[in-house]
């Protein structure tokens, strides 16, 4: 196997994030190999979200190092390590994609130009080869027939699906799921789970999931990391972290999570 094969494609060293005087991530090591699908649980402000934002460029970091795919987060342009230029920033971004909380799709665009208008703007994609991997994308999340709607006439979970298609458009290598599901009415949710289960059994994509979903974890995922104030206290797979984890704050979570 090659050095390039076995190189992880997502790498922290030693990041440290700081909000003001509050430590989010201390000294924080994390690898991701390529097509591994790793799912991030822990009580809410413990770092995991944080974890997505700074890879997906929306978040700086302080201290340490963060590549993706051997490319650095900062640029030896002389103005310091954490302030690469916005060029920079662009083509790292091109490389990932990301699921929010909130759908965020464009409200005064159809389902369609939801899906195409960064492939056309971002990648420079013509607007017809663009509109052909649209309508592939919205039928493999079953949502073909909704293709000229508003998301104001969707569902939650439909509107998820179309977010879902539109961060598949790029073409990316890091595929970034924040809770996706937490907005969505109860009945809504095995849908949106559906879509990502199939993504995680038929695709070499990597995938980053933070959910508090934890049977879905348990099914989907290559590795569980628990998170408790910025640092990962225990990562393994699934069936272990589930099953029988060794630390006493893995165990007291998910007693409260599970029952």
């Amino acid at each position: 196997m090659s050095e390039n094969q076995t190189k992880p494609i997502i790498e922290f060293s030693k990041v440290a994030k700081r909000f003001g005087t509050l430590t989010v991530l201390d000294d924080f090591d994390f690898k991701v190999a390529k097509g591994e699908k790793v799912t991030l649980i822990g009580p809410s402000g413990s770092g995991k979200s944080t974890v997505l934002r700074i890879l997906m460029t929306l978040e700086p970091f302080q201290e340490g190092t963060l590549t993706l795919a051997g490319m650095p987060y900062h640029e030896p342009n002389g103005k310091g390590p954490f302030k690469a230029s916005e060029k920079h920033m662009h083509q790292i971004r091109g490389h990932v994609g990301m699921v929010f909380q909130s759908f965020n799709l464009f409200p005064h665009m159809t389902v369609l130009r939801n899906v195409i208008e960064a492939p056309v703007r971002v990648l420079g994609l013509p607007r017809g080869e663009a509109e052909c991997r649209a309508v592939d994308l919205l039928a493999m999340v079953g949502l073909a027939d909704k293709k000229d709607r508003y998301p104001s006439q969707l569902s939650g979970g439909q509107q998820q699906r179309v977010a879902i298609a539109r961060a598949l458009a790029m073409r990316p290598r890091v595929l970034l799921f924040d809770e996706p599901t937490s907005a969505l009415d109860p009945q809504l949710v095995g849908e949106v789970l559906s879509v990502i289960r199939n993504l995680a059994n038929e695709h070499e994509l990597t995938m980053l999931l933070v959910t508090h979903e934890m049977r879905f974890a348990r099914e989907v995922s290559d590795r569980v990391c628990f998170f408790d104030n910025g640092r990962i206290c225990e990562q393994g797979r699934p069936e272990e972290i589930f099953g029988a984890p060794r630390q006493d704050r893995t165990r007291e979570f998910l007693e409260s999570v599970i029952g």
